[in-house]
């Protein structure tokens, strides 16, 4: 394990200042928690995935209403940077829509103690979306093989016969197909992609990546923001983001097997189903909460799950405490139903829910 002691960079990731105070003591909202009595203070900068911007936003309001001397940060920059930000010592968390691989794992992170390893933590379940604008259509259904094809150029125009086949009874215009993807290192693009890899192998022989082929055609659009935009105001688009991200009035395919299958869509119950038929990345500590995604447990494969990624243990014990307290509160059951009405986000349940509550408290 490569690790090193950096103040310089901690200091300017996170300026925290803690009272004295019993290291146990609760700072975390609750339904009656009020901000009288709360001792943190400081600032907490995280930086990572758009897909989680929305919960984060909630998060964020909530557990800073409850503890006034403290201000959380979150630049949603994209996976890849978040994880870049993490390592380099510019946040002292990162948001990834995916976990640290075990190289990755073996990397330099700068505000960890020595000899510590990072912690993976889910704390946001959502599915990912695949959003089009059709003139004339508004319910379309789609098969993993179809998807596959559209974003590889490979189906080009929108009357073809094969979505003409999963759509019967829709008219379909002689329209050309313009697939959106992001520009940047996106953790959204690298669950899609796997996603693709496992229900459309056949089709989709590229690896799970958060960079886009670059061999494939399309428009380039930045964050979840840029592509929803790319989508909305343009003819003939589509393409995929976090369903939280999606306006309101536009419209998402449907997933189905084939023909003769029930059409399933972007819905956290379908995510939830998907993560809880997953098993845990074997060789991690105990503490660490990486996990193997089966899409193939349920009727929509098109899932995200969004980590914290955090220190064991932070060079500086103040940063440790307040990303305890912040991270706790987020995977606790009170901040996770808080996000659902604006992130509709899959609420941790069960062991995982407990797992990772158990991990986050043991933050240092």
């Amino acid at each position: 394990m490569k690790t090193v002691r950096a103040g310089g960079a901690l200091a300017a990731a996170v300026a925290l200042t803690l009272s004295a105070c019993a290291t146990n003591e609760t700072a975390t909202p609750s339904s009656s928690d009020t901000s009288v009595g709360s001792s943190l203070s400081g600032t907490l900068q995280g930086t990572g995935a758009s897909s989680a911007k929305a919960a984060q936003e909630v998060w964020r309001a909530a557990f800073q209403t409850a503890n006034p001397g403290v201000t959380v940060n979150y630049s949603p920059d994209g996976s890849g940077a978040g994880r870049t930000a993490f390592s380099d010592g510019g946040a002292v968390f990162a948001g990834s829509d995916r976990a640290l691989t075990d190289d990755e794992m073996t990397g330099t992170f700068a505000n960890c103690a020595a000899g510590t390893l990072p912690l993976n933590l889910p704390i946001y379940v959502s599915p990912i979306a695949i959003v089009f604008n059709v003139d004339g259509v508004s319910d379309l259904q789609l098969s993993a093989e179809v998807i596959a094809k559209i974003f590889r150029g490979e189906i080009s125009n929108w009357n073809d016969p094969a979505i003409a086949a999963l759509n019967s009874g829709t008219t379909l215009p002689d329209l050309a197909i313009t697939p959106v993807h992001r520009s940047d290192n996106s953790g959204t693009t690298e669950n899609f992609t796997a996603t693709l890899a496992e229900v459309a192998a056949e089709v989709w022989t590229d690896k799970a990546s958060g960079d886009w082929p670059a061999s494939l055609a399309g428009e380039a659009a930045q964050g979840t923001s840029g592509v929803i935009a790319a989508v909305r105001n343009g003819s003939g688009t589509i393409g995929y983001a976090d369903e939280s991200g999606v306006e309101a009035g536009m419209a998402m395919a449907t997933y189905v097997t084939d023909a003769s299958s029930s059409a399933v869509g972007p819905e956290a119950d379908a995510a939830a189903a998907i993560v809880e038929a997953s098993s845990r990345v074997a060789g991690r500590e105990a503490n660490d909460w990486a996990l193997e995604l089966d899409r193939n447990a349920a009727g929509y494969p098109f899932v995200l799950v969004s980590y914290a990624i955090v220190c064991q243990q932070y060079n500086d014990a103040a940063a440790g405490e307040l990303v305890n307290a912040y991270i706790s509160y987020v995977v606790s059951d009170a901040g996770q139903q808080a996000a659902v009405p604006q992130a509709g986000n899959a609420p941790l349940s069960g062991s995982l829910a407990t797992g990772v509550q158990a991990a986050a408290a043991s933050i240092k």
